[in-house]
């Protein structure tokens, strides 16, 4: 680091060094340098007589640091050369002069050639395991989708595009996580102990990529392959309501109750990370209290002196840009305050868009729940397999054409800050997801549960959810191509403007919301919805930046986005993590399952196979007689959930409040510098005002001196004459 060097020479650095290596080796117990030969000694007759006696100096506080760097280990000889302040140059030319010649291995004193062979063949392979390892670490992050892009986007489209691709990375983590449970308990130890299939299965076709049905049905993928078995037995998952009794005095892998404290447990874990991740995101973005005194900071102190690559340093560049235009822009916006003529308008305009979003998001509602009634209705449409993909296709739409209406009347509306158009936006986008998600819930868990109650309808609505998802990637997709790509294409070619589409960051987050909510509605009744869902953001992941890159330009008017993740994880907790919850917690409590197929054909509930579980091991024996205890006093007295929802939004208020101290401690901070300040000052003016008066003492006094030395000289003067 600079602060390091400063005032200290490159002799000094090289003598201090020097001593701690002499410190270091003797604190190991190594040979002094008397003990090496004397050929190894610098001699006085290599020097020139004539050279710089700094020069000279320096270079034999070099030599004998190398000489020093040379009696180290190797690990030690590393890490004293990482803590020198010198330049990675310098660094260099000392490793490659402190390297032990190849006849010269610490080894090879006393122990022969075979030992020295082993040891370079040991130093070989060490070397060749490290080498290795670096290449696949790198290998790994070249995998990664956001190892270069996530720079390249900051430093072109600013903080506000990058926040999109952030949230995007974070729901592939939560979707990640909830595999790997899900894959660990529920899809491994079905397929390693498949049921019997109640018939001949049936020929794919294709169209079950898009629908979920037909050869899709009998797979790990959908509620109605899962056996009411015991794993451990063999049993299979007969069709007239039996289940299988387990061994007395033992304790089977229980697949009802699996698949059940899974998913709870899933959900469980989601809802710690989520909290955790909301509310780190609300320390880092609400920390800082102010930002006065932050563009001097950018603008001196975010260059990073460790770039020596062309492209990095550009991409570096372009973020340093970006990051004083949003800068800029929002000191701009606290300058130029609207008049109240002007409130008075916007609000006028805002309250006229507000009503016609709101009536916009009931009609849509209310078109989805007639087509669903329509569809329950004709049972003709329904035996076809492609009217399946009829109501998914009716939703994206309305799904897809509504945001833009809400973007035509945002377009009307006079916002100052692009912040706050922002979040009018996403708060207008939000109203209409959850009044189409809350429609076809009541129409999945209220209608299609009494009309297929003698079929299994965990299958359908499975299968429904699958194709929500499916078909919000297609239109995605159709969007990109022309709503990016085409109109880019028109206004380049035929209007001749070179302004190309801005990014829509409202509509794209709600977007990812929305997939993210019919991923946590079908965890229950298709366990592999989130691999789905994980390949579906990959692939968003690459078509959303090809298409950012060539189709689309930065913000005309550039903000600062230092609240947005805080935001997006606030409404991924809350109306989609919630929803989902009641969800799911309606149908596991309330809603009785199918008589034909899945893992609670024989049960009134779904909730009821925990206590099924706890008689059985009532059963089997005292080994195993602290289970039901934990199961009756954890599980099923609710007062263990309200602590536990307790604890979380102690927390959550705590950390809260922690931040609210930190900020006010920032402030006082700056507060007391800003006082200091002004009191240096006031000192400063005291100096100055005291130099100044004792200057005009002392100008005083020599003028009295000169007009009292002044009169006898003109007396002599008139004498003389």
């Amino acid at each position: 680091m600079p602060s390091r060097t400063i005032g200290r020479s490159r002799g000094a650095i090289i003598s201090q060094y020097y001593s701690r290596t002499v410190q270091l080796r003797r604190r190991s117990s190594r040979p002094l340098l008397g003990s090496f030969v004397l050929s190894a000694r610098p001699s006085l007759r290599l020097y020139d007589l004539e050279l710089d006696p700094t020069a000279r100096e320096e270079e034999e506080k070099q030599s004998l640091l190398v000489k020093e760097l040379q009696s180290l280990a190797v690990a030690q000889r590393d890490h004293m050369l990482r803590g020198m302040p010198l330049s990675l140059a310098e660094k260099r030319s000392l490793r490659e002069k402190s390297r032990t010649p190849r006849g010269k291995w610490r080894g090879q004193q006393g122990s022969g050639g075979v030992c020295s062979c082993c040891g370079r063949l040991r130093y070989a392979c060490v070397l060749a395991l490290h080498s290795l390892g670096l290449a696949l670490l790198s290998g790994l992050q070249a995998l990664t989708p956001w190892r270069y892009a996530l720079k390249r986007i900051g430093g072109q489209f600013g903080s506000s595009v990058l926040s999109y691709f952030l949230f995007l990375k974070t729901l592939l983590a939560f979707n990640a996580l909830l595999l790997l449970l899900l894959v660990a308990f529920i899809m491994g130890p079905q397929v390693a102990f498949p049921p019997a299939l109640p018939g001949p299965a049936p020929i794919c076709t294709g169209l079950e990529l898009l629908t979920g049905a037909g050869c899709f049905t009998h797979t790990v993928m959908f509620y109605g392959h899962y056996s009411n078995a015991t794993l451990n037995q063999p049993c299979g998952s007969p069709l007239d309501g039996s289940q299988c009794t387990p061994r007395a005095g033992g304790l089977p892998y229980n697949m009802p109750l699996a698949y059940l404290y899974t998913v709870g447990a899933g959900f469980f874990i989601s809802c710690i990370t989520l909290v955790y991740s909301m509310a780190h995101s609300f320390g880092e973005s609400y920390r800082v209290g102010s930002t006065s005194g932050i563009h001097a900071i950018t603008v001196f102190c975010s260059w990073d002196y460790k770039v020596t690559q062309k492209r990095a340093s550009r991409l570096q560049q372009d973020n340093i840009r970006t990051r004083l235009k949003e800068l800029l822009a929002e000191w701009q916006l606290r300058q130029s305050p609207r008049s109240v003529c002007g409130r008075l308008r916007q609000a006028a305009a805002l309250g006229l868009a507000w009503l016609l979003c709101l009536g916009t998001a009931l009609g849509c509602a209310v078109a989805i729940h007639v087509f669903s009634e329509f569809l329950i209705q004709s049972p003709e449409a329904a035996g076809q397999e492609a009217s399946l993909l009829v109501l998914p296709l009716v939703v994206g739409l309305l799904n897809l054409g509504a945001p833009y209406l809400c973007r035509v009347l945002a377009a009307l509306e006079p916002h100052d800050s692009p912040v706050l158009e922002v979040y009018v936006a996403i708060c207008r986008n939000l109203i209409l997801k959850l009044a189409i998600l809350g429609t076809l819930c009541y129409h999945w868990l209220g209608r299609r549960v009494a009309v297929l109650q003698s079929q299994c309808w965990e299958d359908f609505v499975g299968q429904e959810l699958y194709r929500f998802l499916v078909m919000d990637f297609v239109l995605m997709l159709l969007d990109t191509l022309f709503g990016e790509l085409v109109w880019r294409i028109i206004s380049e070619k035929k209007l001749k403007r070179r302004r190309k589409p801005e990014f829509d960051i409202a509509r794209n987050v709600l977007e990812l919301i929305y997939g993210q909510t019919l991923t946590w509605l079908g965890v229950l009744f298709s366990p592999l919805l989130p691999a789905v869902q994980i390949i579906k953001l990959l692939l968003v992941f690459y078509v959303k930046k090809t298409s950012l890159l060539a189709n689309c330009q930065a913000p005309r008017r550039p903000w600062l986005a230092s609240h947005m993740s805080t935001v997006f994880l606030t409404l991924l907790c809350f109306p989609a993590f919630l929803g989902a919850a009641i969800f799911l917690c309606y149908a596991v409590w309330q809603v009785k399952p199918s008589s034909t197929c899945g893992p609670f054909r024989t049960l009134d509930s779904m909730y009821e196979a925990g206590r099924v579980w706890v008689r059985y091991l009532e059963a089997a024996g005292p080994r195993v007689s602290w289970l039901p205890w934990v199961h009756r006093y954890l599980v099923e007295n609710t007062f263990f959930v309200f602590l536990v929802s307790a604890l979380l939004l102690a927390v959550i208020y705590l950390n809260i409040q922690v931040v609210r101290g930190q900020r006010r401690v920032i402030c006082l901070l700056k507060e007391q510098i800003s006082n200091e300040g002004e009191d240096k000052i006031f000192l400063i003016n005291k100096l100055h005002s005291i130099y100044e008066r004792k200057e005009r003492e002392e100008r005083s006094r020599v003028g009295t001196t000169e007009e009292t030395a002044a009169p006898p000289a003109l007396l002599t003067d008139e004498r003389d004459d």
